[in-house]
């Protein structure tokens, strides 16, 4: 049910995504210009931090500038070398699969269970060799990945796991955080993403051995985070890093964002149940499939999709949408079987056949803070008058 969502769009076209502007953001960026250093670390850095830490429960948070460079940095916090293999789903972003190869590390491509979408966790023991190190997992649409049965595999295994959390914000699994599973956790607070400032992420660190070595490595691998707080009285070339910290004006709109989430997610929810509950009989009447929640997971309302029976079908929804304006997307496309993941991975055993189908008959419904009820139920009336014959 909606409760004080005001409606944001235009009746004329209802946008996939919309940015959410929070109550204090504007000011905050402003704060930031004014108190004459916009580099990272500053003031907003920290308390954004700290905001990210309660939320996820995280032992330590890194702000970087993108998801992207927070997994490049576990990449390097896991000393990947040429040969070694990460099991990762092929039903993902890039980014996880380059993180590795750009260290000469293998992606090695699992299938993705049916219902969630998720990294199918009953077939990564057989993708498994002596040259895993990790098991890289993402949370898709924010619905917990199975993280018992991953754990276990990963301990029985010796291997490391990462948590790919950049729908999972605010999630649960039997009643844990998401980002607080792997020894690692990475963010992003892409303008897509539930909370955003544009560009940026997070690395969220659960063993506090790793922490020293993160900020080496985020400060283009020198101890200048040690110096600013005169723990030596210089700061030198330690290791290999790279330029991973954000300006601290991005952090200050971050900060704003954090401090509305519990406001932002209630408004997602809101519309995510709206569609889940008023399109069930309109599924069912057409075969359409919609997400799948398992017992003991809190989802995060990051995106709501529907799986047509097809592509050709998929299309011609798409296409149904948007004369009615409403914009809606396909979603990943299989790393197994792209151009670069032939090249630098490999694909499990088995291959990835619900991956393969499961991309070509994923469609996404706008969803975002501030979408209200009018247009919601506007949405709901545009997908209700398709007919899949």
């Amino acid at each position: 049910m909606f409760t004080a969502v005001v409606s944001a769009t235009s009746l004329a076209t209802i946008p996939f995504s919309r940015t959410y502007v929070a109550e204090n953001e504007i000011g905050y960026l402003a704060e930031a210009v004014r108190q004459g250093s916009t580099c990272g670390d500053g003031p907003f850095t920290r308390r954004a931090a700290r905001l990210l830490a309660d939320i996820t429960g995280a032992g330590h948070v890194l702000l970087t500038t993108s998801c992207t460079h927070a997994l490049e940095m576990a990449a390097i916090l896991l000393d990947l070398r040429p040969g070694d293999e990460v099991v990762m789903p092929s039903f993902t972003f890039m980014s996880a699969a380059n993180a590795c190869a750009l260290r000469g590390a293998v992606p090695v491509f699992a299938d993705c269970r049916p219902d969630t979408l998720n990294l199918d966790e009953r077939l990564v023991e057989a993708a498994i060799t002596p040259r895993t190190r990790a098991i890289m997992v993402m949370h898709y649409a924010g619905v917990a990945c199975e993280m018992d049965a991953i754990g276990d595999l990963a301990e029985r295994h010796g291997l490391a796991v990462i948590e790919d959390n950049a729908h999972g914000l605010g999630g649960f699994h039997h009643g844990r955080p998401l980002g607080s599973f792997g020894v690692m956790a990475t963010q992003s607070f892409h303008q897509t993403k539930n909370v955003q400032c544009g560009e940026g992420g997070a690395l969220l660190l659960n063993d506090a051995a790793l922490v020293d070595r993160a900020e080496i490595i985020r400060e283009k691998g020198t101890d200048r985070g040690r110096f600013f707080r005169g723990q030596v009285d210089k700061y030198r070339w330690m290791d290999i890093g790279s330029s991973y910290l954000p300006s601290d004006v991005l952090a200050a709109q971050l900060t704003a964002q954090l401090e509305a989430f519990e406001e932002i997610q209630a408004s997602r929810h809101a519309v995510w149940y709206a569609y889940h509950e008023g399109l069930a009989d309109w599924a069912e009447e057409n075969g359409v499939a919609r997400p799948a929640v398992p017992e003991g997971c809190r989802h995060t309302a990051h995106l709501y999709y529907l799986l047509m029976p097809d592509l050709e079908r998929r299309q011609a929804f798409i296409a149904h949408l948007a004369e009615r304006g409403v914009q809606a997307a396909f979603h990943y496309q299989p790393l197994h079987c792209a151009p670069a993941g032939v090249r630098y991975g490999r694909t499990a055993p088995g291959g990835c056949p619900v991956t393969e189908q499961v991309a070509d008959r994923l469609v996404r419904l706008p969803l975002f803070a501030g979408l209200g009820e009018q247009d919601a139920g506007a949405v709901l009336d545009a997908v209700r008058s398709f007919r899949v014959a």
